[in-house]
């Protein structure tokens, strides 16, 4: 595996609090969502703060390494040229589907609009090594890969997270990024134990870590990335550091942003936690989830990487993992029983087919609820008239809309397809129904919509008696 350099404490850029970031002390470097970054019109934010020294991460999120399919060349070569236009020393994506059906179900490709939980099953494991070497292989620096949160669990399931994550790791040599909120979500909603998972995992293979915030309700933990970060989620931190100097920690926060002074107190907080684990660490005692322990004996940092101690002589060397090769037909058998697997529980999530099963039925619900939710903020912030045309209508018309209507384009499109079906559904003829109808006719042609008024009528004439 190949050694990293050390990061330091970083915070996740946004556009909506670039000024700020660039204005904050202490950070030595950012993440920025890759998609959301033009290689050809990179932020004059990034650029200055690159000039000054800053690094700068790609975080990818569509990539969809646990899908059944293998790795999308387009999306790996975009994620590629995000990285040189950065100069990034690495890129990170996560240990997630996004999408399912297609070609290998002859079902309708669906899109989740969110990451998913891969099961943790042997047909999993050898689909996403495959899909994490191919990604590897195409990408000019080195990959990382995140955990992620979940509402629910799949049945059957053959490993914990943490055997799940090592054996990743030991067979691609791939390194990881741990986000120690999503393991306190995964404590909340699945009753997993965040310090088993740390017990199990290769913390030597490392390359960062993500600490947000969230919230509860009626027992689920939603990972929200827009409230402050909790103290339960500083003590996974904490333990976590006890065991090794991580080579990078980062805030993040999506929305719902605090004024910037609140946002340095986060950081301040987090650097304090680290540098109290690592304290303790080093006289022999932690904390676990605010129990005494000894410790696991915590990786010495030499230089730019993380050096093994000898408590790891007797788990494998991920400096020297060899790969394990899956013969091409139990790969492609794997590839299409996951696809299955795959494709029910996403059409259940959002077309509204029967849980497949084994799941609860319950949390599939709330999972499906959240979608629909996220799907609706997204859409707003990407096409931002709609909200302001529809006013309170926009959310419930917008909700009612997606339980019917799964996501198969992104975004934008179901933005557009959105709006279309609320033309076609023969809305009242009114101001907001004129400037909905304007809106759609802009956006959903080839080209921009003339500005002549003959032009446009024959426009929208030529749509009507194509029955559009």
């Amino acid at each position: 595996m190949q050694q990293l350099r050390r990061l330091g404490t970083g915070i996740g850029w946004r556009p909506e609090i670039a000024e700020a970031v660039e204005r904050m002390p202490g950070i030595d470097w950012v993440e920025a969502v890759a998609e959301n970054v033009c290689p050809g019109h990179v932020p004059e934010s990034l650029l200055r703060l690159r000039e000054r020294g800053v690094t700068v991460v790609p975080h990818g999120v569509s990539l969809g390494l646990c899908g059944a399919d293998r790795p999308d060349a387009s999306r790996l070569t975009a994620l590629a040229e995000r990285a040189e236009a950065l100069g990034s020393p690495l890129v990170t994506e996560h240990i997630a589907f996004v999408r399912a059906g297609g070609p290998l179900t002859a079902s309708p490709l669906l899109e989740a609009g969110h990451l998913l939980p891969v099961p943790r099953t042997r047909d999993a494991l050898d689909v996403l090594c495959a899909n994490v070497r191919a990604a590897q292989a195409a990408l000019p620096v080195p990959l990382a890969v995140e955990n992620i949160a979940a509402l629910i669990s799949w049945p059957g399931e053959e490993m914990t997270e943490g055997q799940f994550l090592y054996d990743l790791a030991d067979r691609t040599g791939v390194h990881l990024l741990i986000d120690v909120a999503n393991l306190h979500t995964n404590h909340v909603n699945r009753g997993e134990d965040p310090s088993k998972a740390l017990d199990e995992l290769p913390v030597e293979a490392i390359a960062y870590v993500h600490v947000a915030g969230g919230f509860e309700r009626d027992g689920v933990w939603h990972d929200s990335h827009a409230h402050p970060v909790p103290e339960p989620v500083l003590g996974i931190l904490a333990d976590l550091a006890s065991r090794v100097a991580p080579p990078g920690v980062l805030l993040e926060r999506d929305e719902n942003f605090p004024e910037p002074a609140e946002l340095e107190r986060e950081l301040a907080a987090i650097r304090r936690t680290v540098t109290r684990a690592r304290a303790r660490a080093t006289v022999g005692a932690g904390t676990r989830g605010g129990v005494t322990y000894a410790p696991t004996p915590p990786k010495a940092i030499t230089g730019d990487g993380v050096v093994p101690d000898p408590g790891t002589a007797g788990r494998p060397e991920h400096t020297a993992a060899a790969p394990v090769e899956v013969p091409t037909g139990a790969e492609d058998a794997a590839r299409q029983r996951l696809a299955l697997a795959q494709a029910a529980l996403l059409s259940a999530l959002v077309a509204g087919t029967p849980a497949p099963e084994g799941f609860d039925r319950v949390r599939l619900a709330v999972q499906a609820r959240a979608l629909a939710a996220k799907r609706a903020d997204v859409v707003a912030k990407v096409a931002p008239e709609l909200p302001e045309i529809l006013a309170e209508v926009y959310r419930p018309a917008f909700l009612a809309y997606a339980q019917g209507h799964p996501m198969s384009g992104g975004y934008r499109r179901d933005a557009l397809d959105f709006a279309e079906h609320l033309l076609l559904a023969g809305l009242p003829e009114s101001a907001e129904t004129r400037l909905l109808r304007e809106w759609w006719l802009e956006r959903s042609g080839p080209a921009p919509l003339s500005r002549r008024p003959g032009a446009r009528l024959a426009r929208a004439t030529l749509r009507v008696l194509l029955g559009r």
